[in-house]
């Protein structure tokens, strides 16, 4: 494990959010003045952390091909552990694969063991069309481990929560996990994209059937890692594992 390990974030620039609109857009006022329309990598509602008015950051990128040439990194949003305070939060779907990748080739995640090989989206399962995030081998009892990604933003009090609306894909995965057990291990990471909660809990109010998926899943032997990260305009930093909570309220 590599108590130094960062994941940069390219230079961003800053502004405020003005709207979000037809899932993948976002109006943005820059500090220069400069309005502009950045694309949103995600496609969801957002829960908590969409807010006009926040701060956010965005990227600028260099490829002449792209119809927008702003994405939206991240939004500012009150502390869920004192509201007068505020943490950053991150906005970009695609960035947890990137990060986990760089995780776990400095092998980040003691719970996972040793592993000599890393591959991205891999086929498996039984359902259409699904394919892994990641897959280690060369473990020491030559068992694979799949391994799921999903972004966390969405906050309760001290608890991050997932999903927060309803997924079917989501679903599908837990099932294609569970169904991988005994001769694989299976593992579900929780990126949790903001930096002020220490609990994890399964998204009931948005969807209850992931809610007993999950549930059910780690009975029956499918590891569960909500991986808690500080989110800065500069640097996202690994906090450590939040506690799983699976009592209803």
């Amino acid at each position: 494990m590599d108590a130094n390990w960062f994941y940069p974030y390219p230079e961003l620039l800053p502004g405020k959010l003005l709207k979000r609109y037809k899932r993948f857009l976002a109006d943005i006022v820059l500090e220069t003045g400069e309005i502009i329309t950045a694309h949103c990598p995600n496609t969801g509602p957002m829960t908590g952390v969409c807010h006009p008015g926040n701060r956010v950051m965005v990227s600028r990128s260099t490829n002449p091909k792209r119809k927008l040439g702003y994405t939206w990194e991240l939004i500012e949003v009150p502390s869920q552990r004192d509201p007068s305070q505020f943490v950053w939060t991150g906005v970009n779907t695609a960035l947890p694969n990137l990060v986990m990748k760089s995780a776990l080739e400095h092998h980040l995640f003691p719970a996972l063991g040793t592993y000599t090989h890393i591959q991205s989206e891999v086929p498996y399962g039984a359902e259409r069309k699904s394919r892994i995030d990641f897959l280690l081998t060369g473990t020491p009892d030559d068992r694979p481990i799949y391994l799921e990604v999903k972004n966390t933003t969405w906050a309760r009090g001290s608890q991050a929560i997932f999903p927060d609306t309803v997924t079917t894909r989501g679903q599908k995965h837990l099932r294609e996990l569970t169904n991988l057990l005994p001769q694989a291990r299976s593992v579900m990471v929780y990126f949790i994209n903001r930096g002020d909660c220490d609990e994890f809990s399964p998204g009931d109010e948005a969807d209850p059937v992931y809610g007993k998926l999950l549930r059910k899943a780690i009975k029956t032997g499918v590891d569960i890692l909500p991986c808690r990260f500080q989110i800065d305009p500069e640097q996202i930093n690994y906090l450590g594992l939040a506690h799983v909570v699976l009592t209803q309220t």
